[in-house]
């Protein structure tokens, strides 16, 4: 109620503008209310929204499963692991739950700066549930993603396939993808095989996968792939490999080639030069090949071991007459044609044969198809279908075809074995479970005069193999050396060579074959020689001095294991 007098002013006008200013301040308060629920109901409904996003099943067009899908652990005969999966987190973002691109651009290159800024802006923009940033990172990198609260970015934890042996059997492993799936060697045979259905259905997790033994002795392998690292510099060589099979079960004690590379950096395996020289690889043999010419004329009957060849002359094609290397000039003997390396006596018992018979035995013995095994990377042998004259008589010495190590230590192994042809394997397999992949391609017989032949060539005077004999005296090996010239500019070169060594031991009771290989080597010192003996064939001596105790083979020196050896028709 107003009061009225004469020395108050009336104060209507007060309670008018008192109450509009209340008015107004309500007024506020009501709009500003309003902008909160509004604010609210929008932030609200936003994550209702992101709520009900599903997450993407499938990973950049992979399931889930597959991406984060393990291997099985990989095992050497004596359950040594070569290869084990280990756990990594990967970055991945999902661009439909990202509130703010510009801000996560900004933040995550504060992390990971080698990010290019333009791809990760186009990455994270969109409405893609699923997109990878960074693939195995380490926990470190893992934790400082993590306190950046970006929504809308995750890890997943993959596997990641690891080699603990580097590159000491990597053409035996191969390696795995980003993926973890194999892309080479065993790895990628593994998933051809079983693998690669487990990961689909989903089966393959953690470390429910039972490992896979391999035959393959990494003791062994230590060895061979040090003594052709050393070769590789002793004898300034291109290349070097090697393989060690087991005669009586056909599974591979030791492979390795150099230059090799580290499955762990899969990349490595794309330098030049990395490819596996042992099965992808196929060369002219050389004079290792009399081994095979030999071994089927003396199984058919068409020589004998005591018959003789006339190396007094050339043999004349026409124009072109074939020589010895270093020839004796005289009437040789069978065994001393194999252990001089004799040429011209070679092609005579290649004649003895006939070149269709001796055709056909090269059919017989795998050169003409690919060697059953479980490695992808593997080349087809060159043999020509039908020989002429003069290809029948290089064919006998090895010129003129090319074949891999695999091919050569496979025959070998048939050769000392009582005559039976194993296809080899990369997995464990007892004697009884190789007997069922058993093909005869030569008799008894016929075995037990190679393996003299072998022998005499490593203890005679002469002999080819005295090199390596030299080294592994003690462990009854023998074997056959072969020097193939290269052809360059289409012609073949005296001064650049792939040397061979294959082998077996021991040979009063044979249990292992090896091929040794050296590529364009040089002579170790002016003493010294370019020829197969003096690099291929002192490597076999070395790799065999060190892994015969440890495959149970004990140095015997007594000269009656040898006289065992003599055919009787010699003695």
């Amino acid at each position: 109620m107003a009061v009225l007098g004469d020395d108050f002013a009336p104060t209507i006008s007060l309670d008018g503008g008192r109450k509009a200013r209340g008015n107004l301040t309500q007024a506020r308060i009501r709009w500003m209310i309003l902008a909160l629920v509004i604010g609210f109901s929008l932030v609200g409904g936003r994550l209702i929204q992101l709520g009900f996003v599903e997450t993407d099943q499938r990973i950049e067009g992979q399931a889930r499963d597959v991406i984060t899908a393990s291997r099985p652990p990989i095992l050497d005969r004596n359950g040594l692991e070569m290869a084990v999966d280990i756990r990594v987190p990967s970055l991945y973002a999902e661009p439909r739950r990202i509130v703010d691109v510009e801000e996560a651009v900004q933040k995550l290159r504060t992390v990971l700066p080698d990010i290019d800024e333009k791809w990760l802006r186009n990455r994270l923009t969109g409405d893609r549930g699923f997109v990878w940033i960074k693939r195995e990172l380490t926990p470190a990198i893992q934790e400082q993603v993590m306190r950046l609260g970006l929504p809308g970015v995750d890890f997943i934890t993959e596997s990641k396939r690891f080699y603990p042996a580097m590159n000491e059997a990597a053409h035996i492993l191969g390696s795995t993808n980003v993926d973890n799936q194999g892309i080479a060697g065993i790895e990628r045979h593994m998933d051809s095989e079983s693998i690669a259905l487990l990961q689909e259905l989903g089966l393959a997790r953690g470390n429910a996968l039972t490992p896979v033994e391999l035959s393959v002795d990494m003791r062994v392998q230590h060895v061979m792939h040090d003594q052709l690292t050393d070769a590789m510099e002793r004898y300034q060589a291109i290349a070097a490999a090697g393989i060690m099979l087991d005669i009586y079960t056909g599974e591979v004690i030791a492979l390795a080639s150099l230059p090799d590379f580290n499955p762990n950096e899969p990349a490595s395996a794309l330098v030049k030069d990395t490819f596996n020289r042992i099965t992808a690889g196929i060369f002219e043999p050389g004079s290792i090949f009399k081994t095979v010419t030999i071994a089927g004329a003396l199984d058919a009957g068409a020589v004998r071991i005591t018959d003789t060849f006339d190396a007094r002359y050339g043999v004349r094609f026409g124009r072109f007459t074939i020589s010895d290397f270093h020839g004796k000039y005289r009437i040789l003997s069978l065994p001393e044609v194999y252990k001089y390396s004799s040429n011209i006596g070679t092609i005579r018992v290649m004649q003895a044969l006939g070149k269709e018979n001796f055709r056909a035995f090269l059919n017989r013995m795998g050169f003409d198809a690919r060697v059953q095994f479980e490695l992808p990377e593997m080349r087809l042998p060159t043999v020509p279908k039908e020989f002429s004259e003069v290809g029948a008589a290089t064919a006998s010495f090895g010129h003129g075809l090319s074949v891999s190590p695999l091919h050569m230590v496979t025959a070998y192994s048939a050769f000392v074995n009582g005559g039976n042809y194993v296809p080899p394997t990369l997995y464990k397999r007892d004697i009884a479970e190789a007997e069922q992949h058993y093909t005869r391609v030569v008799q008894p017989q016929t075995s037990e005069l190679m393996r003299y032949l072998m022998r005499i060539n490593a203890i005679e005077p002469g002999g080819s193999g005295s090199q390596m004999n030299k080294l592994a005296l003690g462990y009854r090996v023998g074997g056959k050396t072969g020097t193939a010239e290269k052809v360059v500019d289409g012609r073949y070169s005296s001064s650049k060579v792939t040397n061979f060594f294959a082998s077996a031991f021991p040979l009063d009771n044979p249990r292992y074959a090896m091929v040794i290989l050296v590529d364009e080597p040089k002579a170790e010192n002016p003493q010294s020689g370019t020829t197969a003996g003096w690099n291929a064939g002192q490597v076999t001596g070395r790799i065999i001095q060190r892994v015969a105790p440890m495959l149970g083979v004990a140095p015997d020196f007594s000269e009656v294991l040898d006289q065992q050896l003599v055919p009787s028709v010699l003695r």
